[in-house]
């Protein structure tokens, strides 16, 4: 069950509020619709419920606050937009990789693949998927965590009417296993075909809380819908039977062979037809719009507007006379008074007399009822019953709702196994990773071929003139694409807002990054070394004497690279400036080092073994002095200590970030 009380968004300026003290509840069992037009602050009250917009108000789920909430996901299952989420990976992976965000077992994602038809589909990738199958793919992200709630942001948007009827039976079918399902839309014959409660907004204000059966009758209008070759002379012959009787009947050329009749029933109008010889195709009971020219049925095109005065050709104003002209049948046309009946009471039109009247234009009875502006609570003829007040007379609440604060997503529950199959999921770490390795292999061969370069840079491949080789760069573009596609394709973000910056999530970057970068920087050398080796014999390709310390310098300045783009794209939110980061290590960083070290006030860490056996009383076992001294070389390295400073520097601005994003 949902219950919102007092929601109000924060207004800009001058501008009044585009939501304005809104309260209403979603019952479980249920499927309630938020019915308003466009720009009546829909989707501000989902966004204010959800916590992802800042404002005033209080929004129970089941009765607790979504932050009370320990997995928001589990409850609340949220669409709204399109589907986030990486274009080159499949539907299958990209369910997958949710189900490790959500904490369910890999198995879901099959099982709600099947449930929403995209079996077929599961290794199509995202960005190839129709407007229906991205409808498709957001409903079984949705429903992965097996949520309680479902909360949707006018999903049948773009869908055809067979797709809307498909949607909207997997939501009855949510709400009869006991779930709570809100969803918003901007027609009113899709909320009364669809929900059994409908709650209308106009202008950011509740206007009407309503059973489904009291909406289509207080503010929708049954119809017959009536298809005949012989359209214009059916609607004149049903017009004049409505005037001879006295009944209130309206008949809307709709165009082409359509008619629709509001005030009369299928009956009356096929036994009119049968009267006089009218063939007819189609005659059906419909439940209508808000008058005639409010729109078509969901999926349906809207009918153009012609003239009215084109007789046969297009729609018809008035009962077509003899001459042409154009007026209305009933007792209006002789200028006397309108005579009282019953159609009002009974869901049709309060309009008197029968008329025909285009689809383009609405009649005297048409509008929606509204509530007062200055007292919403206050029930107006034909609105329901009034909306729920955010005040009773046994708890007043304070007028003034408290404050909505926007709450970053939690960390997905299974940090390691989302990056595994966030990086695993899409082909542009290993595509990266080939071409570094080529790129790597060619710049060996042509600094051989040169000469006069040393035996450890060589293998490396890292040329004097450039300020790190190609692995390090590739493991610093692979490490900022780990929070640069969080951000550009944010598929965690897709119910809670901005990417979380968990120290859980970091983690699991890190992790995944610096095994990466060793396994790049390790393929680097030996795909290095066995080009070498075919082009110019085993002389380039021997092993240096100390290649324990350069191995340990080698790894090092790879995984520092990953771990430099993880965190810059993680604190600027873009893989550019990630990878930026890395090259101004060397470039910049580096040189302002050697400036330091060069200074007189410095001293050597020369002796640091033996002096740390001193100062411990310890033995270094199995020569451990030669470890700690490549270590201490490698620390001291320029390289090495701007890298090292860089690092620090950037997980501290990291946590500093995150930490200022909880305290908000």
């Amino acid at each position: 069950m949902i219950q919102a009380f007092g929601l109000t968004s924060n207004s800009r300026k001058d501008l009044p509020p585009a939501v304005d003290d809104v309260s209403f509840e979603a019952r479980a069992g249920r499927v309630t619709a938020l019915l308003g037009a466009t720009g009546a602050g829909k989707t501000t009250v989902l966004r204010l419920m959800l916590e992802l917009q800042q404002g005033r108000g209080l929004t129970y789920f089941r009765g607790r606050p979504l932050h009370r909430i320990a997995h928001p996901s589990r409850e609340v299952g949220v669409l709204m937009g399109d589907v986030p989420g990486h274009p080159a990976r499949t539907v299958r992976g990209h369910l997958r990789m949710l189900c490790a965000a959500a904490g369910v077992p890999v198995r879901r994602a099959d099982e709600v693949l099947e449930a929403v038809g995209l079996v077929s589909l599961r290794d199509e990738r995202l960005g190839a998927l129709s407007r229906g199958m991205d409808r498709r793919l957001g409903l079984a992200c949705a429903l992965l965590p097996d949520p309680h709630t479902l909360v949707l942001d006018d999903p049948a948007d773009g869908l055809s009417t067979r797709e809307s009827h498909w949607l909207h039976g997997m939501l009855r079918a949510h709400a009869a296993q006991g779930g709570s399902v809100l969803f918003t839309t901007s027609e009113p014959k899709e909320a009364a075909r669809a929900a059994d409660h409908v709650i209308t907004l106009e202008q950011g204000r509740l206007v009407a809380d309503q059973e489904a059966t009291e909406f289509a009758r207080t503010r929708l209008r049954p119809r017959v819908a009536v298809r005949t070759p012989h359209a214009a002379r059916l609607a004149a012959l049903v017009a004049k039977e409505a005037r001879t009787a006295h009944r209130s009947v309206e008949v809307v050329r709709e165009g082409g062979n359509r008619l629709s009749v509001y005030g009369s029933t299928c009956a009356d109008v096929g036994e009119t037809a049968f009267r006089h010889g009218v063939l007819v195709h189609q005659l059906a009971n419909e439940i209508g719009d808000m008058g005639p020219g409010a729109g078509p049925l969901p999926g349906e095109a809207p009918q153009e507007d012609q003239d009215p005065r084109a007789g046969a050709t297009g729609p018809e104003t008035g009962e077509l006379l003899g001459d042409g002209a154009v007026g209305l049948a009933g007792p209006e046309m002789r200028g006397g008074p309108a005579v009282r009946d019953d159609f009002a009471s009974q869901g049709g039109s309060p309009m008197r007399g029968a008329r025909v009247v285009p689809a383009g234009q609405k009649g005297h009875g048409d509008q929606a009822p509204r509530s007062s502006r200055d007292t919403p609570g206050v029930p107006t003829e034909g609105s329901g019953h009034a909306a729920p007040s955010p005040a009773t007379a046994s708890a007043p609440l304070s007028p003034l709702p408290p404050p909505i604060s926007v709450r970053s997503a939690p960390s997905p529950l299974r940090p390691l196994r989302y990056e595994l199959r966030r990086a695993a999921g899409i082909g542009t770490g290993f595509l990266t990773g080939a071409a570094v390795l080529v790129t790597s292999a060619l710049t060996a061969v042509l600094l051989a071929r040169v000469g006069h370069t040393p035996q450890a840079r060589l293998l490396a491949a890292w040329p004097r003139e450039l300020p790190l080789p190609p692995a390090a760069l590739g493991a610093g573009l692979l490490g900022a694409l780990a929070f640069g596609d969080e951000f550009r394709h944010p598929a965690l973000a897709a119910d809670r807002g901005t990417v979380p910056r968990r120290l859980g999530l970091l983690t699991a970057k890190l992790v995944v990054a610096a095994v990466t970068a060793l396994a790049l920087a390790f393929l680097a050398v030996g795909c290095d070394a066995e080009v070498l080796y075919l082009v110019y014999g085993r002389e380039l390709t021997d092993v240096p004497a100390d290649w324990l310390s350069l191995s340990a310098s080698w790894f090092g300045l790879v995984v520092g690279c990953a771990w430099a783009g993880v965190l810059a794209a993680g604190i600027f939110r873009s893989t550019t400036a990630g990878l930026a980061a890395v090259v101004t290590v060397p470039i910049l960083v580096v040189p302002l080092m050697r400036k330091a070290l060069d200074g007189g006030s410095v001293r050597a860490a020369a002796g640091l073994p033996a002096r740390l056996r001193e100062v411990l009383l310890l033995q270094w076992p199995f020569g451990g002095e030669r470890y700690l001294a490549g270590v201490v070389r490698v620390v001291a390295q320029p390289v090495g200590g701007a890298l090292a400073l860089s690092l620090t520097a950037l997980l501290c601005a990291y946590l500093l970030t995150a930490l200022r994003s909880r305290v908000r």
